[in-house]
């Protein structure tokens, strides 16, 4: 959706200052640091994670970074007021899709590729990105608000949008969480499930003082690569399989499959998928990462026990055993879900599901 804005608006913000006048000025210079300053005609939110990126060296870094090519159809997230969608205008790119919830922003934002002469090439979307479809896009650049990240990241890879690439500002601590691999400390289950999908780079790391406001903590510029590959597992089932692995990483997987909630749980689910007689559920892509790694499975549903009640003892034994065989098939009772590669992992729910163990 594009906003018309008028001329004198344009004139008017161009004479303050606060647009990037020249996308052939240095970096360096000091007209390039000044025209990416924040002048304050509007209240940010830091609570809603509104922090304005101004250090120009950063917005060319990450634009660089991006590696937009001639004609690519780019999709930005978060825009701000558009200290990168100026660059992002400026590129090769054929057109600019900008994603925007505050309409202040979009008001900033599209006054200011106005003011550059660039406004046939942007199209501002006002909306919850989570929430908006998106239209085609070869790359996405975004500045994400931290609670939107991991929403955002499940929207892109497990969504119907094919795309090249993705280069996202996150979170320091989270960027690190994201890019982990198996046997790191942080390896976690967020990890597992974007690697089941895409190749994760950490590209460079941002001061928190290159923020207006701002923030607590530093960022860290992040470059997700989708692989070209067939899933070949159930989403749905495969995110709850690695909900109720890492819920308790720590633990070897023989531990954690010998609960008698992990198995009640388990044995309820399992029921229920041949109830279904093979039919799909919806699967919630918010289920991408909890947010943490302890005590994920079942916390949330106790019906187990109640699923259950009705079957003899022999039953849920035979279960258990069933559990059992499976780990002890795969030679992973012993090892703990942190220190194996997804395709160990795969080859565990593989032959979970062979045994009638089903995990939605």
């Amino acid at each position: 959706m594009k906003r018309a804005v008028s001329a004198r608006w344009a004139r008017r913000a161009v004479r303050q200052g606060c647009f990037y006048a020249s996308t052939t000025t240095t970096s360096s210079s000091p007209e390039a640091a000044a025209s990416e300053r924040w002048d304050g005609r509007f209240r940010l939110y830091k609570p809603r994670g509104q922090h304005l990126l101004t250090n120009p060296r950063v917005l060319d870094a990450i634009a660089r970074r991006a590696a937009i090519g001639p004609g690519d159809a780019v999709l930005e997230v978060g825009p701000g007021t558009g200290n990168l969608t100026a660059r992002l205008l400026a590129s090769p790119a054929s057109r600019v899709a900008a994603v925007e919830i505050d309409p202040r922003m979009v008001d900033a934002v599209t006054a200011r590729a106005a003011a550059l002469g660039l406004a046939d090439k942007l199209t501002v979307i006002a909306g919850d990105a989570v929430e908006v479809d998106f239209p085609e896009f070869d790359v996405c650049v975004a500045n994400i608000p931290y609670g939107i990240s991991s929403p955002l990241i499940a929207k892109l890879l497990f969504g119907a949008y094919r795309f090249r690439a993705a280069t996202l500002l996150l979170q320091k601590e989270f960027a690190r969480r994201l890019a982990a691999a198996p046997g790191d400390g942080e390896y976690n289950r967020l990890a597992a499930n974007v690697r089941l999908v895409a190749d994760v780079r950490l590209l460079m790391d941002v001061s928190k003082r290159d923020f207006v406001p701002m923030p607590r903590v530093d960022s860290s510029l992040v470059e997700i690569r989708p692989r070209a590959v067939a899933l070949g597992v159930d989403l749905g089932e495969w995110l709850e399989f690695t909900r109720a692995c890492f819920g308790q990483k720590n633990k070897t997987l023989g531990a954690i499959f010998k609960q008698k909630r992990m198995v009640m749980e388990l044995f309820s689910r399992s029921q229920r998928a041949e109830e279904r007689d093979g039919r799909a559920g919806a699967v919630s892509l918010s289920a991408l990462d909890d947010g943490t790694d302890e005590d994920g499975c079942g916390k949330d549903d106790d019906d187990g026990d109640r699923a259950a009640a009705g079957c003899s003892g022999e039953e849920v034994a035979a279960f258990k055993d069933r559990i059992a065989g499976a780990l002890e098939s795969a030679e992973l009772a012993g090892k703990r879900p942190s220190k194996l590669s997804n395709d160990e992992l795969l080859r565990l729910l593989r032959l979970f599901n062979e045994r009638g163990v089903r995990f939605r």
